[in-house]
């Protein structure tokens, strides 16, 4: 298994969220192609995850999990003599191509992992959710489940969680030379905005502070109109429960504008094994809605800060540790 050749196969596969099919039906392919009992496992219209298993053992201990998808924009592999480039090279298709790597050689020493590769992971975890509906029907005994995430293979000890906040004002038009006769949104939005940016907001001294983006702001309709509308999304990293901030949040935005929490993955704490090095991560990952896979642990090549960016890569150093990682994770665990 040529760790570098199939990041490199994946990576030119596009794969961005809601079109993971093309990359879904080439993994799929190729472990059926190694011998794995593999399935797909269906999300929504064409979109699926792979789920791979060894035929002499159908109910692995220890699961390897990644996501498929990726986010915009698709950019084509390349490569020199020390790094992979190209979008999904380290988050997470270069973690793809390192979990089966180590599932080979883990297979040479019977020892035998499952194979979990999910849709959906950058926008809403969909692949996740429903393949942990697809565990609780008894389709998988798994005691443990090693996520894939660009960590710098440092073993996360926790991970932050994710609050999404939508805070939206209303008002009444008018002509912009009267505006005596209309109600501005945007006039109620912005002090709104600007006390939840002020506002203090809680830390954990191993974790670090929770904090907070403003990531999208939106409303009027032309510039000599009063504006009507006015919204924002706003997303916070947690450090601890939500229920004091979600309280804080509403009390400081006031009561001109409405606020709403339309999505939270909780703030986790993550099982380590002896041996390696550690770290926190500051984002979110599919574990929480994979509950049902085992007890979770977080760890993979690649560097999070170069993610999403436009010379995204992989180090093939880092690649090839990772295969050794994961074979060593999976040895203390069945141990």
């Amino acid at each position: 298994m040529d760790a570098v050749t199939l990041t490199r196969q994946l990576v030119d596969i596009e794969s961005i969220t809601g079109n993971e099919a093309a990359v879904g039906n080439y993994l799929y392919g190729e472990l059926c192609r190694l011998g794995y009992q593999t399935k797909k496992m269906a999300v929504e219209l064409e979109r699926f995850n792979v789920y791979a298993t060894s035929a002499e053992h159908p109910h692995p201990a220890i699961v390897f999990s990644t996501h498929m998808d990726t986010v915009p924009p698709f950019i084509a592999s390349s490569e020199d003599e020390v790094r992979i480039y190209g979008r999904g090279s380290c988050d997470a298709k270069g973690i793809i191509a390192a979990q089966i790597a180590a599932a080979e050689r883990l297979r040479q020493q019977k020892i035998h992992v499952g194979l979990l590769f999910v849709a959906g992971e950058e926008r809403d975890s969909l692949g996740a959710q429903l393949a942990n509906e697809y565990a609780a029907n008894g389709h998988s005994r798994s005691r443990f489940l090693v996520n894939g995430e660009p960590t710098e293979n440092h073993l996360a000890l926790a991970s932050k969680g994710t609050l999404r906040v939508e805070v939206t004002a209303t008002g009444r038009m008018a002509h912009s030379a009267y505006p005596e006769l209309g109600e501005s949104a945007i006039d109620k939005l912005i002090p709104a905005l600007t006390r939840l940016r002020a506002m203090p907001l809680p830390s954990d001294p191993e974790v670090g502070p929770c904090t907070l983006n403003i990531g999208l702001i939106e409303g009027g309709r032309a510039p000599n109109v009063i504006p009507d509308y006015a919204h924002a999304d706003l997303l916070y990293r947690l450090v601890g429960p939500s229920d004091e901030l979600r309280r804080e949040i509403v009390r400081t935005a006031g009561g001109e504008v409405q606020v709403t929490f339309p999505l939270e993955l909780p703030f986790l704490r993550l099982r380590t094994v002896d041996g390696l090095p550690t770290m926190i991560a500051a984002f979110t990952t599919d574990i929480p809605k994979l509950t049902n896979w085992g007890e979770p642990l977080l760890i993979g090549p690649g560097s999070i800060h170069v993610a999403h960016t436009d010379g995204e890569y992989i180090e093939k150093q880092q690649l090839h540790e990772a295969i050794d990682l994961y074979c060593k994770i999976a040895q203390q665990l069945v141990g």
